[in-house]
């Protein structure tokens, strides 16, 4: 049913609004949720070309660490930059450092969380609730502002004196205490920024989980009882709390950290530690490193699944929509979502095995570490079986959901072994790591999100984007994406470290058998240029896809009604694109998400919206207000 088909007369049901706002309060400082989610989702992308762009010259490094950057790839940079951080032309073990620092901390905080839950959380969550806004429009601003801000603070230290934070996206004491201690004004260390940066950015994410779970929990449409709400609101649900529980601790570390840095505080600097360049430090001492450690981590798991949840959203809202089914184990995956949400808590220490914990603590953390991969295949057994038997159309969204699957279940599957400290004590900080989580992150979450750009953009803009292009976009990424990750994988349980800006050559400069580790890296420092060159393809391999986001909204084929998909939930009852107010009239809600192929309908989808007919379905309960249900 097209939501044009209400009366020209109807306006939105909180459409109380007369006058015109200008350019600046519609597109720029815009309370409306939707324009921040393209807010949140164009800058984003922005930011994650920006860190992929950083990777690119860090796999030039690790494959040809005897040749200058070539001019491709250098452009960008000043002549004066380049004196400072290349050396003849090339990359240099300190600006190594620095473009790995920035990279995961782009990546995480600047591109993959603001897109999948500032983005689609933002654009996607009122609409499937019947809302006609979050609940704090203003704070949602606000919140989208201090995300930009401290994105653009911790960028802009790449053109200071000291250049960007060096002391890896964990920013470990007392490493980061030290780092750019040579400059006199410690504001305006690149270090230093970096703490300011993500101090903002921690900001933005509490005040938007806040005004998510509020909205969540209060802006249900009349009927929206807990169990029809779609999976995608569950997990924001489940997200907002993550983000609200687990980054307080940070926000408390890098605040301690902060003052270690700027007022010669001890939070995380321990007495007697000695460097060759400034000697015994001059610190009050009684600090503890492994204390900042346990509060960057109890942010750092939750975060995992921060990242995770928004992309297995977007693909349990596509599979439906796609296979003509039902979700298989709707409630399994909701009481799964919010088991993985716990759970997510107590597993922290997993990535601290090294610190010498003792047994009983350590067998804790394994134990809960297995235990939280059981909501996990939950979720993914449920999507996989969702797809047996059904009418699959394979559009463009289903092809990056359909590719999401495997990828993040190899990305599962390969941190299993992480879990056991006999293993990691091996593994840690190997290039296996770093093949694990990027093969979750990368072309598992990644995938995911490509698929929710693909699904609702033409709710977005009102137009249709090209399948010449997705295809275009979709068949090299996958082909490169394992090709660059596959391989660290064999690299790592080679002993390859993570964090060698030559990529193991310094270690054919030893000479005698004696030199058993040169031996091991000569079998496998090969696959340094294959994941390079597959990383520099792939850089190639989103050309399709910008064309197609940009292009499309002028080119592209233009929907024909407001559900062009047959879909059942309640952001296709809106008008394309959703205007101010969302909904022409006051939603209601008569069942489940997910009513597919149903014996009783004569059409293979019967929505959430429609009212039901007395005589095969009995109506549905409609609370008062939504404090009710």
């Amino acid at each position: 049913m097209s939501a044009h088909a209400a009366s020209a007369d109807h306006h939105g049901h909180d459409d109380h609004h007369h006058h015109d706002p200008g350019f600046l309060q519609k597109y720029v400082f815009s309370t409306d949720h939707k324009v921040i989610g393209i807010q949140y989702g164009l800058t984003a992308m922005a930011f994650l070309a920006f860190g992929f762009y950083l990777m690119m010259v860090m796999r030039w490094s690790i494959a040809y660490p005897h040749q200058p950057l070539p001019e491709w790839m250098s452009w960008l940079f000043t002549d004066n930059w380049k004196a400072r951080w290349l050396q003849d032309g090339k990359v240099t073990g300190e600006t190594y450092n620095m473009f790995g620092a920035m990279h995961g901390t782009i990546m995480v905080f600047l591109g993959i969380v603001p897109l999948g839950f500032g983005a689609f959380g933002n654009y996607v969550t009122p609409l499937q609730i019947g809302a006609v806004d979050m609940a704090f429009p203003k704070l949602n601003m606000t919140s989208y502002w201090l995300y930009l801000l401290g994105g653009l603070v911790m960028c802009a230290s790449f053109f200071m004196e000291s250049g960007a934070a060096k002391s890896g996206w964990t920013n470990y004491s007392p490493l980061a205490g030290f780092a750019d201690g040579q400059i006199v004004n410690q504001w305006l260390a690149g270090q230093t920024q970096w703490l300011v940066g993500l101090v903002l950015l921690i900001s933005s994410s509490l005040l938007g989980s806040v005004n998510f779970i509020t909205t969540i929990i209060n802006l249900r449409a009349r009927g929206m009882t807990w169990m029809r709400m779609p999976f995608f609101v569950w997990a924001m649900l489940v997200t907002g709390f993550l983000l609200l529980l687990a980054f307080p601790p940070l926000e408390a570390a890098g605040i301690m950290q902060l003052m270690d840095r700027v007022t010669h505080s001890s939070f995380f600097m321990p007495s007697g530690l000695f460097s060759k360049s400034e000697g015994l430090a001059d610190l009050s001492g009684g600090g503890s490193p492994l204390l900042f450690q346990h509060l960057f981590w109890f942010l750092g798991h939750p975060e995992v699944y921060v990242l995770l949840l928004p992309a297995i959203a977007c693909v349990a809202e596509i599979i439906p929509v796609n296979t003509r089914r039902p979700l298989w184990g709707y409630k399994a995956m909701v009481y799964g979502v919010m088991v993985l949400g716990f759970l997510s808590f107590i597993v922290w220490a997993h990535h601290m095995y090294l610190t010498g914990m003792g047994p009983v603590v350590s067998t804790f953390f394994q134990t809960t570490t297995v235990l939280i991969s059981i909501p996990s295949v939950i979720l993914l057994t449920s999507m996989i079986i969702s797809l047996w038997g059904g009418s699959i159309r394979f559009t463009p969204a289903m092809i990056w959901a359909c590719a999401f699957l495997p990828m993040f279940g190899i990305g599962g599957l390969t941190g299993l072994p992480l879990a056991f400290n006999l293993v990691d004590l091996h593994l840690h900080d190997t290039y296996y790591v770093i093949g694990h989580f990027h093969y979750v992150v990368a072309p598992g979450i990644l995938f995911g999100l490509f698929a929710g750009v693909y699904h609702w953009y033409p709710k977005i803009t009102g137009r249709h984007m090209s399948n010449f292009l997705a295809h275009a976009h979709f068949w090299p990424s996958l082909i490169c994406m394992n090709l660059i990750f596959f391989p660290m994988l064999m690299q790592g349980m080679s002993g390859f470290h993570r964090r060698w800006y030559n990529g193991g050559d310094a270690y054919f400069a030893a000479e005698g058998s004696a030199n058993v580790f040169g031996q091991t890296v000569a079998q496998h420092i090969d696959l340094n240029i294959l994941m390079s060159w597959g990383a520099w393809i792939m850089a190639l391999a989103q050309i399709p896809f910008v064309l197609n986001l940009f292009g499309s909204i002028k080119f592209g084929r233009k929907v024909e009604n407001d559900n062009p998909y047959n879909a059942t939930t309640l952001e296709w009852a809106t008008p394309t694109p959703p205007g101010h107010g969302n909904f022409l009239t006051e939603p209601a809600v008569y069942r489940g998400p997910y009513e597919y192929s149903r014996p009783d309908c004569d059409e293979d989808y019967l929505p959430q919206w429609i009212e039901p007919k007395r005589d095969s379905e009995s109506p549905a309960e409609k609370p008062a207000t939504p404090a009710a249900h």
